[in-house]
């Protein structure tokens, strides 16, 4: 006798339903869930599949601030990924890396309305931002330095302001040191 639950039809035999999109290689629900700020997923998915980054707007799911890298070193004090990755994680939420250039960290919708910090631009509805597959965490090009570990879990935009801030205050004490000899 065949046991069934309201969320299964009378005849269910175990079979997984087909996945909602296409796709070579299994993306995790995170995947999924950046892939669904467009209008058909699945051009983030094989954009994933064929091992590019996808390009996803902000203001949808997610709105992001972008750092710049000097300052996300000086508050680390450190250029290395995985000591980078510690302070990035005090965030709460995912950041992704474009090495030598920048930092995005994915904060919560319409966070750009409330966004005080001259230091890094939050961008929201009209941006775009490239964004790589979910697995993707050690790398040359266009990676996540912090992944993304459950759907709409977004950094805390204060953190990422305090991070910020403590940046600058390391570079601009050093520059003022060296400008001014004692």
């Amino acid at each position: 006798m065949m046991m069934t639950t309201p969320a299964q039809p009378a005849g269910f035999i175990g079979r997984a339903a087909a996945p909602p999109y296409p796709r070579k290689t299994p993306i995790a629900v995170t995947g999924v869930w950046l892939a669904e700020a467009l209008d058909d997923p699945a051009d983030a998915l094989a954009a994933w599949d064929d091992g590019s980054h996808a390009i996803l707007p902000a203001g949808w799911r997610f709105d992001t601030v972008r750092i710049p890298a000097e300052l996300v070193h000086a508050a680390a004090d450190s250029a290395i990924h995985s000591t980078l990755a510690e302070h990035l994680a005090d965030f709460g939420g995912p950041v992704i890396c474009d090495p030598a250039r920048w930092y995005y960290a994915l904060v919560p919708p319409q966070t750009s309305e409330t966004w005080a910090s001259g230091l890094a631009h939050c961008l929201s509805r009209g941006a775009w931002l490239g964004v790589p597959r979910t697995d993707l965490s050690e790398h040359a090009h266009l990676h996540w330095c912090v992944p993304m570990e459950y759907p709409a879990r977004l950094c805390d935009p204060g953190a990422v302001a305090a991070l910020i801030e403590r940046g600058h205050g390391q570079l601009t004490s050093e520059r003022t040191e060296f400008r001014h000899p004692r």
